[in-house]
């Protein structure tokens, strides 16, 4: 006797949700996001700190606890933003961010 192992289901059927859907019903998700959108505040409101020419060399990276990461391409841009680290930590004291360490990590772009 051929019987289907897998019967059909029955009940409600699955719907498909959209990923903003997703992160509103999800409280990791949520707090993840979050933390996406103050990290790039971050690094609105420290900008001006760095130089313009170095501007587009970074990026706002994560936040873990008290440390903050950005997100640098290349090693001289990284060179220079280690010696603005104490002024960009002063920036975010400043504008209320606890923030006790900034690590930098170089991006490596493939072509």
């Amino acid at each position: 006797m051929n019987q289907n192992p897998y019967p059909p289901k029955t009940g409600p059927s699955r719907q498909a949700i959209t990923a903003h859907q997703a992160v509103e019903n999800s409280v990791a998700l949520g707090r993840l996001t979050e933390l996406v959108k103050e990290s790039s505040a971050r690094l609105k409101a420290v900008e001006s700190v760095i130089p313009e020419t170095l501007r587009a060399c970074v990026k706002a990276g994560p936040i873990d606890g008290e440390t903050w990461c950005l997100l640098v391409t290349g090693n001289a841009a990284a060179a220079k933003l280690r010696q603005l680290t104490p002024l960009i930590q002063a920036r975010l004291l400043n504008k209320g961010w606890k923030v006790t360490s900034i690590r930098l990590k170089i991006l490596i772009i493939q072509k």
